[in-house]
């Protein structure tokens, strides 16, 4: 079986992107160059994109994304071209039409100069008042690019069909950070406040457009430990009343998950890798950002245990971006394998059980997104298939991640075990790293493999009783195929939670409960109890009040056992509605935010309704724009 590790433009509709309006099947962007000014009394950048392009096929007109941008001028090899820009599209925006003076052979390449300044309506970037951060002195702004918000940043080829090099020079105020490697000044040169100093940043490594990130406000860094024999550096990036809790959290286990993904994988290529730990409103738990993950602040728990998702942006590094989807269609091969490869980092450091028990975590999460697409099947689907100009925020839920890993699980067991998978790991990588395929091209490349190996015909036999179609396109509450885990770990946390489910029937048994019950269990065993508790949910509210007071809920400041006893009171009633509403307020990471306001709708729509207008300006406009829908309010902030 034959397989190439370039994109098939003769595949399904949709192997192609159906939410760029680029003609990048004819023409591909190479390396970009940026130079902007932060306007931060208007909330804008200004400057200029610079874009490098070579042909695939003979073009007379070139087609870029745009949404929401100022442009001022375009030229074409240094000549003013014509240009026009369509109708939008809802979301995914509007195409910018460039002309070209006479047509581009195949081959032949051209540099596209775009002036233009970003406007209020920018999807991609959100500015925060002083008031909105730590010190509360200075101003703050942060960019999340994925899915399709690159181009309300940026005029480009918005796909991740395309990778590019990029290099950056901005202006600024105040400390700069990029999606890139450092040039000048030097990550611990001193921020003198109010000088304006330009920040020169290059990425030589090809990325998409939505990997391409900016962040700039009140910034320290501070180095973690250089490992030996390793050409790459780690750090961290906070404001200053962060960084001691921040560093005591990562400093030890990030460039030891950096070393074991390279032991699995392939070489780290990106020089460096960088946590930046922002604002509270930042909608999500990390994004893999090249050299610089973003990260929300709440991963910082007193308590190491929330270092794993750490792990899952750095094996980023391998899958996304590196190996990446060719559309939106196949987000699985980004985050199926990069959780997969989260938890085998996990099971190196910790153990198997430790990874077992990640799955038990994950597929409770699954079954809970399963559920609420259940009208709307195809996002239950690990392949999607979005239409055109389709591209919906909740395709992107934990069913790539969590159907995707239990697939590759599966497969693992499936050829023989991990002594037999783990070879191929690292051929699949050697093989298309630096590529944009599809499910069709991964598949192809996997039975190519077990073609060639010792027993191959009873692994491809195995491999072909598979029910792929099932996996793939299947949709329904749960996975294809009940996957089995080790419930080593678990099943204490079961047998507890079936104590907690009796005692709805016999409340005398609730003097039985101490802090003794939990006192050996990890934090993961932890938020595995409460998620078992909360599936027999609604508990009479003395049960509730007692559940917080033996375990000390309250007392920590761990999100995701708030997070998991707000949905077990909110789901008994009423009486922690105004906690769990002062709680929210200042999480913007939307696995939280978004479930607690859907409770709260449930049990206090005034109340639900009443806290999210009065701080909807604290949510990233990405999280708004969906709580807003969940609780069908609308909120004007121009």
């Amino acid at each position: 079986m034959s397989f190439s590790p370039l994109f098939n433009r003769n595949k399904s509709p949709f192997d192609a992107d159906q939410a760029t309006f680029s003609n990048y099947l004819a023409i591909k962007t190479t390396h970009i160059d940026l130079d902007w000014q932060i306007d931060w009394k208007k909330e804008l950048i200004h400057g200029s994109a610079t874009l490098y392009m070579e042909a695939i096929e003979e073009v007379k007109e070139i087609v870029l994304d745009v949404s929401y941008l100022d442009i001022e001028t375009v030229e074409v090899d240094g000549k003013k071209a014509d240009w026009s820009v369509g109708d939008r599209k809802g979301s995914v925006g509007q195409g910018l039409y460039i002309e070209l003076e006479k047509s581009l052979a195949a081959g032949k390449s051209t540099k596209i100069f775009v002036r233009y300044s970003t406007t209020k309506e920018c999807t991609a970037v959100g500015w925060l008042e002083p008031g909105q951060t730590k010190s509360g002195n200075y101003p703050y702004l942060y960019s999340q690019c994925q899915a399709i918000h690159a181009r309300s940043l940026l005029p480009c080829q918005d796909t991740p069909a395309i990778k590019a090099t990029y290099s950056s020079k901005t202006k600024s105020e105040m400390p700069v950070l990029m999606s890139a490697r450092r040039q000048s000044p030097a990550e611990e040169e001193k921020w003198v406040p109010g000088k304006v100093v330009e920040y020169v940043y290059d990425q030589p490594v090809a990325i998409p457009s939505y990997l391409i990130a900016i962040a700039s406000g009140e910034l320290v860094y501070r180095p973690f430990k250089q490992l030996e024999g390793k050409n790459w550096r780690t750090g961290v990036w906070t404001e200053p009343e962060l960084m001691d809790a921040a560093f005591w959290e990562f400093s030890e286990d990030t460039p030891k998950f950096v070393s074991v993904a390279e032991e699995l994988t392939a070489n780290y290529r990106w020089g460096v890798y960088d946590v930046l730990f922002l604002p509270e409103s930042f909608p999500f738990g990390g994004m893999e950002n090249a050299c610089l993950t973003f990260a929300t602040p709440t991963l910082i728990a007193g308590d190491k245990s929330s270092v794993d998702v750490v792990a899952h942006e750095i094996s980023h590094s391998w899958f996304g971006n590196g190996i990446g989807c060719a559309s939106w269609c196949h987000f699985w091969l980004n985050e199926g394998w990069t959780t997969y490869l989260e938890r085998l980092c996990m099971r190196s450091t910790r153990g198997e059980g430790a990874r077992q028990l990640s799955y038990i975590v994950g597929r409770k999460g699954l079954k809970e997104d399963l559920k609420l697409f259940a009208k709307t099947p195809k996002l239950q689907r690990m392949v999607c298939e979005l239409g055109e100009f389709e591209v919906s925020d909740d395709a992107f839920s934990r069913v790539p991640y969590e159907k995707g890993s239990n697939f590759l699980l599966h497969l693992e067991r499936t050829v023989g075990g991990l002594d037999v998978f783990m070879p191929y790991i690292k051929e699949y990588v050697k093989t298309y790293n630096g590529y944009s395929i599809t499910t069709d091209q991964w598949r192809s490349h996997l039975f190519d493999y077990f073609g060639k190996v010792e027993n191959s015909q009873e692994i491809l036999k195995n491999l072909g009783k598979l029910d792929w179609d099932a996996w793939l396109h299947g949709d329904g509450p749960d996975l294809a195929v009940d996957v089995k885990y080790d419930d080593t770990l678990s099943k204490p946390c079961a047998e507890l939670a079936e104590r907690w489910a009796a005692v709805k029937s016999d409340e005398s048994k609730l003097s039985s409960f101490s802090s003794d019950d939990i006192k050996d269990f990890n934090t993961a065993q932890r938020t595995v109890l409460l998620d078992l508790i909360g599936e027999s949910a609604p508990y009479p509210s003395v049960v509730v009040k007692r559940l917080d007071e033996v375990y000390g809920i309250h007392g920590t400041e761990n999100a995701e056992i708030r997070l998991r006893f707000y949905v077990i009171a909110l789901r008994s009633g009423k009486d922690y509605a105004e906690k769990a509403a002062k709680w929210v307020i200042n999480k913007g990471r939307m696995k939280f935010c978004r479930p607690i306001f859907r409770l709260l709708l449930d049990v206090d729509p005034e109340l639900a309704r009443r806290t999210f207008k009065e701080h909807a300006s604290f949510y990233h406009p990405i999280a708004r724009k969906q709580i807003a829908k969940d609780l069908g309010v609308e909120v004007d902030l121009k």
